[in-house]
């Protein structure tokens, strides 16, 4: 099959991409145009699948830049977002005109074109603190930061292109992903660079909060699924453990696999504003397992070591000085 990758260049996208040159597709992948020309983590991606791939530089935000580049017939999934939450809080706009504005210009370009299906990334941040959990499918959306409100706006605009043009669009929303190549902006490579960078004690923000994470190679799966299952057009799925972890805990677990003997130190400039923070994301999986037929197969502890190595091997990649917004 032809596929489209909005956000190839970043973490959860590059992995997207490299899975699906394994599995013998072409893949035109969409990175953000740079001066110096810059594919992101896709140079991760084996030179033996590059025969496949074909690399788009542009804007998600240019309707006409992605309706050129997307064929009719095309799976489509679309991953460009602006995802930093403290990020948002500095700059909604931005976030309205990537994440809505963006969301808008692929879903126009796939209704015109005639698309095979669209999987439009969500996120489990569009609930918010949770009514209910675990938390399914049909829990309320609470916009408790400016990108979790532009997400909603995104999530509404691909249901709404469903019911208004019948347009085959799932959408799939992941609970906490990690892995390789995910930026020190996310909670584990911040643990994990801070130890391997022999910082003691370790500076972290909230330690309560709770999240349920699942391995990158996960995610992917459930991606693939989302894109291939017949007759679930219009649908949103969850992915996730089903087992919620606390930053303390985390971290505890983190010092475990690693060996190591350093303290936490919290950092108030880290913690989120009182009525912003998300105390507990626990998911609720069973329709993607039951219609999907996804499992979850890397354990934390593995997905640690996993992180870990690829932490070590890049280590200088991580400003261990720096907070990353």
């Amino acid at each position: 099959m032809n596929m489209f990758v909005t956000g190839s260049a970043g973490f959860i996208g590059s992995h997207l991409v490299e899975a699906l040159l394994e599995a013998g597709h072409d893949v035109k992948a969409l990175v953000r145009y740079n001066s110096r020309g810059s594919i992101g983590h896709l140079t991760f991606v084996p030179e033996k699948l590059r025969s496949r791939l074909t690399v788009v530089s542009g804007d998600v935000r240019d309707s006409e830049f992605i309706e050129r580049h997307i064929g009719s017939g095309d799976t489509v999934f679309h991953l460009a977002a602006l995802i930093g939450i403290p990020y948002s809080y500095h700059a909604p706009r931005s976030y309205v005109q990537t994440n809505i504005e963006g969301t808008l210009s692929v879903l126009e370009a796939c209704r015109k074109k005639g698309v095979r299906r669209l999987v439009v990334t969500s996120t489990s941040e569009v609930y918010g603190t949770a009514i209910y959990s675990p938390i399914d499918e049909n829990h309320p959306l609470q916009g408790q930061s400016p990108y979790s409100a532009s997400k909603i706006g995104a999530d509404k605009l691909a249901e709404s292109y469903y019911r208004s043009f019948d347009l085959p669009v799932v959408t799939f929303r992941p609970f906490n992903t990690y892995g390789p190549r995910q930026s020190a902006r996310a909670i584990l490579p911040t643990i994990i660079s801070q130890v391997l960078g022999g910082k003691n004690p370790i500076r972290l923000g909230s330690l309560t909060p709770q999240r349920d994470l699942t391995f990158v190679t996960d995610t992917v799966d459930g991606f693939v699924r989302a894109s291939q299952v017949p007759g679930i057009e219009g649908q949103v799925f969850h992915i996730g453990q089903g087992k919620a972890v606390s930053m303390g805990e985390l971290a505890k677990t983190v010092f475990a696999v690693l060996g190591s003997t350093t303290e936490i130190q919290c950092d108030d400039v880290r913690v989120r504003p009182e009525k912003s923070e998300v105390g507990l994301l626990l998911c609720q999986a069973e329709k993607a397992k039951q219609v999907l037929g996804w499992q979850p197969r890397v354990t934390l502890e593995e997905g640690i070591r996993r992180t870990a190595e690829f932490i070590r091997a890049n280590l200088g990649d991580y400003a261990l000085e720096t907070y990353s917004v």
